[in-house]
């Protein structure tokens, strides 16, 4: 499975064509649209939210709600282009009427300046922020939300929730209190920061409002956890077939993602092994299984069969509407920096495209490893190894 995304963010269309998929899937529209508009929701979100309403098309690669089996090809369209179709159109010359809302004055924390220099968009770096801008990840999500129904075939679930946010935090404790993930999801689905409790929602608002108050920006965590993976994904043979790395550079490869963690992470390194490890058992029904899951489900870059745990750290937006200093790259004088439209927070956002990106790490996985031709033989195969494996 492999899949690339194309468009800008005030282009007229968001396009992801995803390639590997096995015939016989059942996907709908409402599947994916379904996911986009979670993205859409969260709290602290701008205004852009309200200006349109993220719908998915398929071009290719579905017929009668089953996938074909060849690429598939989805396209979400930009309602805002309505306002842009002039400074994005594709076959005009530059004219001083379609360059008025050029991009001058970088901001810190952006890849304005950076992208500007590597690609030498001398005159206007608008340029750059349209395709560096995260609108970007309303593709990754709907390639997610395939790469979820596909796994929700063999019994796999994903979710994604909000840590913290600043200051205010969820209690951890608290996921003790459910016994699976969709438990777990009508609680933090129905708080629009995604917190774990009334209490922590409260106060996740209490900071985004603030900051919003303040004209800033705040960053948070988000945790993704997945149940039901067959034992034994990935590779411990070479660096790069570890899974637990590939969803790593995954995660960060997500839009403000500065770091990435799995199980209990940096907190491990203040520990000793015997808190560490995960001791290993066995019964005849179950067969291994760990009494802890305090590595997230991995060792050595492999599957063991309990809940993958995966937190991302998400750095503070850098559009600030009281902006930072900057320097113009045409005059080279000091300025505050550009402002763009903008949320106070991405974090309550970014729980789902994280959730997106280790439910595509995870879809690949499982099609490295088992029929990627059709869905019925790739299930038949997944509860063979699941046999193999209890009996191991």
């Amino acid at each position: 499975m492999r899949y690339t995304t194309a468009g800008e963010s005030h282009g007229p269309e968001e396009i992801a064509v995803i390639e590997g998929i096995p015939a016989g899937l059942h996907i709908t529209q409402a599947d994916i649209d379904e996911q986009l508009a979670r993205r859409q929701q969260g709290y602290g979100r701008g205004e852009r939210q309200k200006i349109e309403t993220d719908t998915v098309t398929f071009l290719t690669g579905v017929r009668h709600q089953l996938t074909l089996g060849s690429p598939i090809t989805l396209n979400v369209h930009n309602d805002d282009h309505n306002n842009w179709s002039k400074i994005m159109a594709p076959d005009d010359t530059a004219t001083s009427e379609n360059t008025l809302r050029k991009v001058l004055r970088p901001r810190p924390g952006h890849a304005d300046l950076v992208g500007g220099m590597k690609y030498r968009h001398h005159d206007d770096l608008r340029n750059v922020l349209e395709r560096s801008s995260a609108r970007e990840t309303t593709m990754r999500v709907a390639v997610g939300a395939v790469a979820k129904k596909l796994l929700s075939e063999i019994g796999v679930d994903v979710h994604g929730f909000v840590v913290n946010v600043g200051p205010a935090k969820s209690d951890l404790n608290d996921l003790t209190k459910y016994h699976d993930l969709n438990e777990l999801r009508l609680v933090t689905e129905s708080f629009p920061t995604r917190a774990l409790s009334a209490e922590a929602d409260a106060a996740i608002r209490e900071v985004i409002d603030q900051t919003k108050r303040n004209a800033n920006t705040v960053g948070g965590q988000v945790q993704v956890m997945a149940t039901g993976m067959p034992v034994g994904l990935g590779s411990y043979v070479s660096a790069d077939t570890k899974l637990d790395a590939k969803i790593a550079r995954a995660i960060v490869g997500i839009n403000a993602f500065k770091g990435v963690q799995f199980g209990g992470g940096f907190d491990n390194a203040e520990k000793f092994g015997d808190q560490v490890m995960d001791e290993i058992f066995w019964d005849e029904k179950r067969g291994f299984y760990r009494g802890s899951d305090n590595l997230g489900g991995f060792e050595g870059g492999m599957t063991t069969g309990e809940a993958i745990v995966v937190r991302g750290v998400v750095k503070p937006i850098p559009t600030l509407y009281r902006p930072m200093q900057s320097v113009d790259i045409d005059t080279h004088q000091d300025h505050k920096a550009s402002i763009e439209r903008s949320d106070t927070t991405a974090v309550t956002a970014a729980a789902v495209i994280a959730e997106a990106m280790v439910a595509i790490e995870l879809a690949k996985a499982v099609l490295d490893k088992f029929d990627a031709d059709n869905i019925d033989r790739m299930k038949e195969q997944v509860e063979r190894y699941r046999d193999e494996i209890r009996s191991f």
